[in-house]
């Protein structure tokens, strides 16, 4: 593959000599099989993709209190793990890489998809507006539970051993997800985190939990095979703060300890203008490590980012739903096949592994 073009030089992210700068974005899709186990079409799904320098999974739920939407894979059962490894032998046949993405959704559940029927859990007992995907179709959101204090090792200790399980599984690394409004993201911010523990208050404490967090997985995985994805704009699921450029600027410039793999930031959209200072940009003067950029990207803006220095991967999402080759077709400048909004979530290989790559439309 050429290397003039910025996206398609390789590069070195952790201990990993990536071929391209081009990550595929976690996707939720609902396309787990039975006892939330992926099966042979996540399998297909995930090969077909191989090209790109670096495939980031599904967010993946650490336990069974972890899940808030219907049909998304889980990392905690045998049966899992056992799936997973049969994703990544595949992904490392063709000689790719692939991190699998840690996922506790907090508030957002609904009773219908908890253990025994149980309330969803959250740093402070307050509802987001909006409703939860359940398998009965849309349902208001429940107003959550709030964790008591000696609740919260036993979280950190999920994303332990969801850590311990994606190893077993083959992973290359894992990515923390402490964005879109899930349960590390509703500890940070002071919309949803009202506690008056250690966990709450100020931003040194709204960010504990999640440096405990990465704490423990870097403990199973080492620093340089882990990654944390942030959300510094992000207002989806209902999330707001108060200061999210103190609290954002405090979190990055803390993970410098770490000597991660990478932090993956959410860019800010087009209708969170106030907020469009906390870009990759901004954040390059503050965080030492790697970056990439995720947000709608286009192969212009990610050439962009990188060649100004703000970012050093770009992550693309719907590219890669409907271009399982976005790699090899950017390198050809080729023309993109165009997604079905109507396919994202859920069903079956429609919309999925039936979009047809480069060699398929020349054949």
């Amino acid at each position: 593959m050429s290397t003039d073009n910025t996206l398609l030089s390789p590069v070195k992210v952790g201990p990993y000599e990536l071929p391209n700068r081009m990550v595929m974005a976690p996707l939720t899709r609902n396309r787990a099989g039975a006892g939330l186990v992926p099966i042979d079409l996540n399998v297909t799904y995930y090969t077909q993709r191989v090209s790109a320098g670096l495939i980031i999974t599904e967010a993946t739920q650490i336990s069974p209190q972890g899940m808030g939407y219907p049909d998304t894979p889980g990392i905690y059962s045998p049966e899992q793990v056992a799936g997973w490894k049969l994703v990544t032998d595949a992904v490392h046949d063709r000689g790719g890489r692939i991190f699998l993405q840690l996922w506790h959704v907090g508030r957002i559940s609904h009773p219908s998809l908890q253990p025994n029927g149980e309330l969803p859990v959250a740093p402070s007992a307050i509802a987001p507006a909006g409703t939860a995907s359940t398998y009965q179709g849309p349902q208001p959101f429940v107003t959550p539970r709030a964790l008591e204090t000696d609740e919260i090792p036993g979280i950190v200790e999920q994303y332990r051993q969801g850590a311990e399980n994606a190893l077993a599984a083959g992973f290359d690394g894992v990515e923390i997800h402490s964005a879109n409004g899930y349960l590390l993201d509703q500890f940070l911010h002071d919309g949803t985190n009202q506690r008056t523990d250690q966990y709450g208050g100020s931003i040194e404490n709204r960010a504990r939990l999640l440096m405990e967090v990465t704490e423990a997985v870097t403990g199973v995985w080492g620093n340089n095979r882990v990654g944390i994805r942030l959300a510094p704009s992000g207002t989806f699921n209902d999330m707001s703060d108060s200061d999210p450029k103190a609290l954002f600027t405090y979190v990055v410039d803390t993970l410098n300890a770490f000597d991660l793999a990478y932090i993956h930031l959410v860019e800010p959209r087009a209708d969170v203008a106030p907020k469009a200072d906390l870009t990759s940009h901004y954040f390059r003067s503050i965080y030492n490590g790697t970056i990439i950029s995720a947000g709608g990207h286009d192969r212009k803006t990610g050439e962009d980012a990188i060649a100004a220095g703000d970012a050093d991967l770009i992550a693309y999402g719907r590219l890669y739903i409907s271009n399982p080759d976005l790699a090899e077709r950017f390198a050809l400048n080729a023309p993109l096949n165009p997604y079905d909004r109507s396919t994202f979530y859920g069903g079956t290989e429609k919309g999925y592994t039936d979009y047809p790559s480069l060699a398929l439309q020349t054949a």
